[in-house]
C-alpha cells in the first residue's frame, strides 16, 4: 500500500509568537522557547513537525509585511518584494517538544538551534546570530508545515538516520513512537558535546557518530549504515540533514538492499557549499556584533 510522501497540518495560517526564553544546551546547541501570541492555534502532531520561522533580523516591522502564504510560490514572490534590510530572515525548523497550556501557563513551543559560526568573531549566520542573540519578547512568525516522517508507513520498527541538524527531529519521532518501538537511531554530530541525549524507547539503538572535521557531513552515517544488519520484518526508513546524506540513504537502501522505497522517508535540509538565502542586510548585521 502507498503512503503520501508529507503529512499535511491542519492549517498553514501565519501564526505571530515570541520569545519566552532561551539556553545554551551546548557549545553548539541553543533552545529557544516560543509561546504567547497566537500560541493557542498551534496544533502539534508529534514526531518531525516542523515550520517556516520567519526572524526579524532587519527590524520587527519587516515581519507586519510578510504575505499570509510566503510558504507557497506567489506569496513567497511577494515576501522577496519586502525592501532589502527590512525583510525577515525564514528558515525551516522542527519542534523539539511541544508543551500544552496549563493553570500556570500558556502552552510553550521549544526549537532547537544549531550554531554555525560565532557572533564574536563576526563567523555566524543569520539565524544562528538571532538564536545567540534573541531576547525574551522578541516576536517571530511561524508556518506550520506537517511531517515528513510519515507514521502510516510504520512505527513498530525504524531505522532513523541524520546528522546534526537532523538531531532535534530524531529525538522529536523517538518521543512520539510507542514504547514497544524497536530499531536503531544513528546521529552523525561534529563533536561529542553535540551528541544531545534524548529520551526513547528501550527498544531503539542509539548510535552516536563523532565526525572528524575533515570529513564530509554524511559520510560516515552512511558508512556504518552499509555495515549495520537491517530489520528482518518490514520497517520505516527516516534519513535527514545534508542532501547527500539524505538521498544517499535511500539510494542504499532501495537500490543496493532492495528495500521498498514507500518505507523510506527522507529530506535534505541543506546542502554542502550552499546556504539558504539571505538579504544583504542580513548578511551585513551578522558581521556586527549585536548591542
Amino acid at each position: 500500500m502507498a503512503f503520501s510522501k508529507m503529512v499535511k497540518p491542519e492549517t498553514t495560517e501565519l501564526l505571530h509568537l515570541e520569545v519566552l526564553r532561551s539556553q545554551r544546551l551546548a557549545p553548539h546547541w541553543i533552545r529557544v522557547t516560543l509561546g504567547g501570541g497566537e500560541i493557542a492555534k498551534f496544533r502539534p502532531m508529534g514526531y518531525d513537525q516542523w515550520f517556516r520561522l520567519f526572524l526579524p533580523i532587519g527590524g520587527e516591522a519587516g515581519l507586519e509585511r510578510v504575505p499570509a502564504k510566503a510558504h507557497k510560490l506567489f506569496g513567497y514572490l511577494k515576501f522577496l518584494r519586502i525592501p532589502d534590510g527590512e525583510r525577515p530572515v525564514m528558515r525551516n525548523y522542527t519542534v523539539r517538544e511541544h508543551r500544552p497550556a496549563t493553570a500556570e501557563r500558556g502552552a510553550e513551543l521549544d526549537v532547537d538551534f544549531v550554531l554555525h559560526g560565532s557572533v564574536a568573531e563576526g563567523t555566524a549566520g543569520p539565524a544562528s546570530r538571532w538564536a545567540e542573540t534573541c531576547q525574551p519578547g522578541e516576536n517571530v512568525l511561524i508556518i506550520d508545515e506537517g511531517l515528513t516522517f510519515n507514521p502510516e508507513r510504520g512505527t513498530d520498527r525504524v531505522v532513523l538516520i541524520g546528522d546534526e541538524t537532523a538531531l532535534p527531529a530524531i529525538a522529536s519521532i523517538c518521543a512520539s513512537l510507542p514504547s514497544s518501538a524497536t530499531g536503531t537511531a544513528m546521529i552523525e554530530v561534529p563533536s561529542e558535546d553535540d551528541a544531545l541525549e534524548f529520551e526513547h524507547p528501550t527498544g531503539i539503538d542509539i548510535r552516536w557518530i563523532v565526525r572528524p572535521a575533515h570529513i564530509p557531513p554524511g559520510a560516515l552515517a552512511l558508512d556504518q549504515l552499509s555495515k549495520t544488519a537491517l530489520p528482518d520484518a518490514p520497517f520505516h526508513t527516516y534519513a535527514a540533514g545534508e542532501q547527500s546524506l539524505a538521498s544517499g540513504v535511500r539510494k542504499q537502501l532501495v537500490t543496493e538492499r532492495g528495500v521498498d522505497k514507500g518505507t523510506v522517508s527522507f529530506c535534505g535540509y541543506w546542502k554542502i557549499g550552499a546556504s539558504s538565502p539571505a538579504s544583504k542586510a542580513a548578511r551585513e548585521q551578522a558581521a556586527e556584533p549585536r548591542q
